[in-house]
């Protein structure tokens, strides 16, 4: 009989055939028992047994009368568990014999194991990504501390380079930055502005000096921003003295006019300033147009500031002028006469100057001003304006088309550009356009072939595109540009114009087509087709052409008054040829 632990029981009969016996118990079942007898009826009550586990003794044991055998916490494998019997007569019997194995525990199984390998591999895993996490928080802190260092420095510098924007021109302010220092620059037509506060010292001897300050401060903040809308460029102000110039660092020759505009806005501000407070400031305006030469001085305690033959002009107009008066010089006379209403002061004797012509400008020309109120532009003046800053858009692109135009192009080049603005005009006069009008045609004219300085093909929306951003340069407004962009896009052939405005730009393109100097300028864009492999033979170019304009009608009246008969002629020279 075997006992495992304290209930489970096996019997185990003497005719079992225990070699196929095997039992198995746990680990935790801590004991196992054998109880064993033999029979020898002869010598009942004396035999004696020798036992013996293997696995874990080493040798049978002693003999013994005990009938039974205990193992306690037998570690997990197998064992055979033998006895055998001797009678008083010393005849040993065969030995009996029963395998049995002891079951790990199961911390000590393979399925364990295999749990403690997953839990030793989750732990790992586990501590490796604690540790990568808070390397990651280190680095997210250390990368967090450098943006922010990094933006703290990005934004002192945007402030340091807001802070130079204000003290210095733009493009000095860039050129600093990128090489350390700005060169002079020379301006050859320049509008500079001086206001200065007419009896300041005896006022601010009678005011206190915190309310004076505030007062001063609003007048000149609002010069700022009136200046700022005129496009002006403030230099400095010296005490009570305000020092400001038009045409610079942005060149144009319509600066006498937006410096005079500012400067009768200044009269009307300082008035309004007055109005509104107990304190009265009246000033003096002296304006005086010419070369100067503008730069940067100073190294800890840097400056931009413009000198010149001018600059002491125009402070000269200030000092030689009236209170609440804007008094200017026959230079700049002569740029703003058409614009404003002038009095003429006469001769002035001026200190290291002699005698010089000074006007009064009064207000705005009464048929140049909105509703004729003497103060606000109208549409009239915008145009009359604009006239002058085409002047100078004319020939910065036409200086463009002269170097970037390809030298084989032998009809779309700047010659015909020019035939183009002088058509454009004589037709639009004759079919009676207004000014703004004519300006868009002008405009459109000078850019319809700008496109082919960067492709052949497609020049129209090309130059379309570059008119548009340098009107938008020159101030043009929206609806203009469009209207431009429309004018230029009409040209593409074959024309077929919706307005008289695109009926005007058609005609002065193809204007040639009615001239005596036909057969030469088609013969040129013969030449330019021929290279570039539109057109194979003189004769399929003739015969294209006489086709073409005996279909062709121009669209205005005026067009076809001046080149109608021409165009017979043309259409004569060209049948002979084909």
């Amino acid at each position: 009989m075997i006992t495992i632990g304290h209930d489970s029981i096996i019997h185990i009969a003497a005719d079992d055939d225990l070699s196929k016996k095997k039992i198995a118990y746990n680990f935790k079942d801590k004991t196992i028992r054998f109880d064993f007898s033999a029979l020898a009826y002869s010598t009942f009550g004396e035999l004696e047994y020798q036992v013996m586990l293997e696995g874990f003794d080493d040798s049978w044991s002693d003999w013994s009368h005990e009938t039974f055998k205990e193992y306690t916490s037998l570690v997990e494998k197998d064992y055979v568990f033998k006895v055998r019997a001797r009678d008083v007569y010393g005849n040993i019997s065969n030995e009996a014999s029963i395998s049995f194995e002891v079951d790990p525990p199961f911390y000590r199984t393979i399925y364990a194991f295999i749990i403690y390998i997953f839990v030793f591999g989750a732990i790992i895993f586990l501590v490796l990504k604690l540790n990568e996490l808070r390397h990651a928080k280190e680095r997210y802190s250390l990368e967090k501390l450098v943006e922010d260092r990094t933006n703290e420095l990005a934004y002192q510098k945007e402030q340091t380079e807001q802070l130079v924007k204000k003290l210095l021109p733009q493009d000095a302010a860039d050129e600093i930055r990128e090489t350390g220092k700005a060169k002079s620059q020379k301006y050859e037509m320049v509008t500079v502005l001086f206001a200065d506060i007419q009896g300041f010292t005896e006022i601010a001897e009678q005011t206190k000096p915190e309310e004076l300050i505030k007062h001063l401060n609003q007048i000149f903040t609002s010069f700022d921003k009136i200046i700022a809308d005129y496009n002006i460029e403030k230099i400095k102000t010296i005490g009570d003295a305000y020092m400001c110039a038009g045409g610079m660092p942005n060149r144009d020759i319509t600066n006498p006019i937006e410096v005079v505009l500012a400067a009768l806005e200044m009269q009307r501000t300082i008035k309004k300033i007055n109005s509104q407070s107990d304190l009265t400031l009246e000033i003096r305006i002296g304006v005086h147009s010419g070369p100067v030469v503008a730069g940067v001085v100073g190294s800890k305690k840097i400056e931009y500031d413009i000198w010149g033959d001018t600059v002491n002009i125009a402070s000269r107009m200030e000092s030689h002028g009236l209170i609440n008066k804007v008094n200017i010089s026959e230079e700049t006379y002569k740029h703003v006469k058409d614009f404003f209403v002038c009095q003429y002061r006469g001769r002035i004797d001026v200190k290291y100057k002699g005698e010089m012509e000074m006007y009064f400008v009064h207000e705005v020309s009464k048929v140049l001003s909105e509703n004729a109120d003497r103060v606000t532009p109208n549409k009239d003046f915008t145009v009359k304006l604009q006239f002058i800053k085409f002047k100078m858009m004319q020939e910065e692109i036409m200086y463009q088309l002269q170097r970037n135009l390809p030298s084989n192009l032998y009809y779309h080049n700047l010659k015909h550009t020019i035939n183009v603005l002088y058509n454009v005009e004589d037709i639009a006069r004759e079919e009676g356009v207004d000014e703004e009008e004519m300006l868009l045609l002008k405009c459109a004219a000078l850019f319809h072939d700008a496109g082919f300085m960067v492709s052949y093909d497609n020049n129209e929306e090309i130059g379309a595109k570059m008119a548009a951003q340098t009107l938008q340069k020159y101030k043009f407004s929206e609806d203009q540009i469009v209207t431009i962009k429309r004018l230029i896009m009409a040209t593409k052939m074959p024309p077929k114009p919706k307005d008289l405005l695109e009926k005007i730009i058609c005609d002065a393109d193809l204007d040639y087509l009615g001239r005596p100097d036909f057969i030469p300028i088609s013969q040129n864009l013969f030449r330019e087709l021929f290279e570039r492999g539109k057109i194979n033979t003189i004769e399929q170019w003739n015969k294209m052409q006489y086709k073409f304009i005996l279909s062709h009608n121009y669209f205005t009246s005026s067009a076809r008054k001046n080149r109608d008969a021409g165009k017979q002629l043309v259409l004569k020279e060209l049948k002979e040829l084909i």
